[in-house]
């Protein structure tokens, strides 16, 4: 099947843009560039994320945060950006084979060590301000696992923060791992992670990689999802930020993230192939 070449927007339309950049994942094709005129701000993004989850055909089953780099926090009035995670995109790490990672070719691809939360119960939807210690009621479990970072569009980073929020956050995926036991109690010993792509450290950190922590990044999503009508529901995930860096991936290569003794996630990329195709 021959699929048409995406039609830039001549002005912007969040509308069109959603639809050309779900059009580009499902189709597993690489986008020449930004399908139009770049989001004035976060809010802009924020628009087209939401006409793009209406278009896609999966549940939001959780969300990623990221961080969005210092110098660009005064100008786009944010200190973090946030993107949906959905329910066909979540894997259960399996210790005997890898996670297959899908790979639009001529698009972005990393993965990221993370530590998810999973939440434990709703959160109340008229609420819009959270600290971490009330956002750390909500919680159940802690998880350890990796976030598959995606785009069709290979310059999403560059771009910048108001294009990760219009792509999903720049989000493809997660695994994910064990649960950390005691983690309410053992709060200053949850395992390091530690990054390899194709047998090199390619990165290391901790929970306090992130800054504030994750319940830093847990507080500011329960007040963005809560803003938007989307109060966190008991059983949604969240993953808090790339504790070990960006790590870029291409099909073919191999990665491996550890968390000290607790677990090892490994996961292979793969070209990635349109929705709906056979495999052969």
């Amino acid at each position: 099947m021959t699929v048409p070449a995406a039609t830039p927007a001549t002005a912007f339309d969040p509308a069109q843009i959603a639809r050309q950049l779900v059009d580009a994942r499902r189709a597993a094709r690489a986008l020449p560039g930004f399908p139009g005129d770049l989001p004035a701000g976060m809010a802009e993004g924020y628009r087209v994320q939401e006409a793009a989850i209406e278009l896609w055909p999966e549940p939001v089953v959780g969300w990623k945060v990221g961080r969005i780099p210092l110098e660009l926090q005064a100008e786009l009035a944010a200190e973090r950006v946030m993107g949906p995670v959905f329910a066909g995109h979540v894997w259960t790490a399996d210790p005997a084979a890898p996670t297959p990672l899908p790979v639009i070719a001529g698009g972005f691809a990393a993965v990221e060590a993370e530590y998810i939360y999973r939440m434990g119960r709703d959160a109340p939807a008229g609420k819009l301000d959270w600290t971490p210690e009330e956002a750390l009621d909500y919680v159940g479990d802690l998880l350890v696992g990796v976030e598959f970072a995606g785009s069709p569009l290979a310059t999403i980073n560059i771009l910048g923060p108001r294009v990760v929020a219009s792509d999903f956050g720049n989000n493809a995926g997660l695994i994910l791992g064990r649960v950390v036991p005691n983690w309410r109690e053992r709060a200053d010993e949850v395992p390091p992670c530690h990054a390899w792509v194709e047998g090199q450290l390619v990165g290391e950190g901790t929970p306090a990689s992130i800054p504030g922590g994750p319940p830093a990044s847990l507080a500011f999503l329960m007040a963005a999802c809560a803003g938007r009508g989307r109060p966190l529901k008991a059983g949604q995930l969240v993953t808090t930020g790339a504790a070990s860096g960006i790590h870029d991936i291409e099909a073919g290569q191999t990665a491996r993230i550890t968390f000290g003794d607790l677990e090892e996630i490994r996961c292979v990329a793969v070209p990635a192939r349109p929705a709906g195709a056979r495999e052969e």
